[in-house]
């Protein structure tokens, strides 16, 4: 079982609206992979549960890893108030990420995120970069406030997506693919759930391997509440239906796997 532990800040800053970007120093960092997540605990002793945020970077040498969240409700907020210097109370590493070997034998790799499932490709597009992967980077933002974009250009070529046309393609990461003339011989996504499915019907029309992580709301964060649990073709053993534990057996999911 995973156990609480404490962290201290590095640092902090606000990075567009409403969206936060932390270093946290802790021992964690030595088993962080993309797409795993952790759980931070507020302070507020009437806030039980920790609030599952994804990992957007990490750096093993100064044991450290970094955090990039949306401020949603009381618990994030608190967050966002704290300092470099601040203890901060962790759960982790939880969840399976995003299995890069997949991609050995693939030419083309491509990474599509929209909104705050953007943050994760950062560690991903690292990675690969680091694997002598050339990477596309599709981001899809609702405005011109496109976030991480500067930074993920470092690691892979970047398009973007917006919804109010304001900056790149006028519309969805689905769309942007045939806008921009990519071609993927492997997709990893991260998302809101309907950019999701159109990443699962793209994948399936074209033949290709997807992974996709789901981004689903938490209550313990380590599997035993089953409180988050998505639809699969396979029974799953813990709970003898055909459903999987986001939490756990995810967030990370082979498209192909899920019903969604």
């Amino acid at each position: 079982m995973k156990k609480k532990i404490s962290g201290e800040i590095i640092r902090q800053k606000q990075i567009a609206t409403g969206i936060y970007s932390m270093w946290i120093a802790t021992g964690l960092s030595e088993e962080a992979r993309p797409g795993q997540f952790i759980g931070v605990y507020p302070k507020d002793k009437s806030a039980l549960l920790p609030r599952p945020i994804s990992i957007c970077e990490v750096d093993k040498d100064k044991r450290a890893l970094r955090i990039v969240y949306r401020v949603v409700g009381k618990g994030t907020d608190e967050f966002s108030h704290m300092s470099a210097g601040d203890d901060i109370k962790l759960i982790g590493i939880l969840g399976n990420g995003y299995d890069t070997s997949i991609t050995k034998d693939k030419s083309a790799v491509t990474l599509m995120a929209g909104g705050i499932g953007i943050p994760p490709m950062v560690e991903l597009a690292k990675q690969l970069m680091a694997e002598g992967k050339q990477t596309s980077i599709i981001l899809g933002y609702r405005d011109s406030e496109t976030f991480l974009s500067e930074e993920l250009a470092k690691y892979g070529n970047v398009y973007i997506a917006t919804d109010d046309g304001s900056i790149g393609f006028c519309g969805n990461v689905i769309d942007a693919l045939a806008y921009y003339k990519l071609t993927p011989d492997i997709i990893c996504a991260c998302g809101p759930m309907p950019m999701l499915r159109g990443v699962k019907t793209y994948s399936e029309a074209h033949d290709i391997e997807a992974l996709i992580s789901l981004e689903e709301r938490m209550a313990c964060g380590v599997g035993a509440c089953l409180g988050c649990v998505c639809r699969t073709k396979d029974t799953d053993p813990h709970s003898h239906v055909k459903n999987a534990r986001i939490c756990t057996d995810g967030p990370v999911f082979y498209a192909s796997e899920v019903d969604i």
